[in-house]
């Protein structure tokens, strides 16, 4: 069964770099050419927001709104895959959600979720 867990601040100022980190258990982020891993966010009173993922063997996609102040990356030997969100303002409030996507099918399996609140 995969676990995955977020991690990170929860008060990040205005203008500075949000870091996240979704560590994961019962899987491997590499192993797997039919799963990838994603970052989704919830802002207050918004649905959910696909921030964007990292495959298998390291590719990285993104979000086109997001993707100017996104960067996403892993650590192979912790099991372990990082967004880091720049400039961030107010409207980056958000519970962030780490997620294993299943080709095809969608996300599968999720993280319990971290609320972000950026805040001077």
């Amino acid at each position: 069964q995969v676990q995955l867990q977020e991690s990170g601040p929860n008060l990040v100022k205005p203008s500075q770099t949000l870091t996240l980190t979704c560590t994961v258990s019962g899987d491997s982020i590499t192993s797997n050419i039919n799963f990838a891993w994603n970052w989704i966010r919830q802002r207050p009173g918004k649905g959910l927001e696909w921030m964007g993922g990292i495959a298998y063997d390291g590719t990285t996609y993104y979000n086109p709104s997001l993707k100017s102040r996104t960067s996403i990356s892993r650590d192979t030997a912790k099991n372990q895959f990082s967004l880091k969100l720049s400039s961030v303002t107010p409207e980056d409030t958000a519970v962030y959600y780490c997620a294993r996507e299943s080709l095809g099918v969608g996300m599968t399996d999720w993280g319990k979720g971290t609320l972000v609140t950026v805040s001077s």
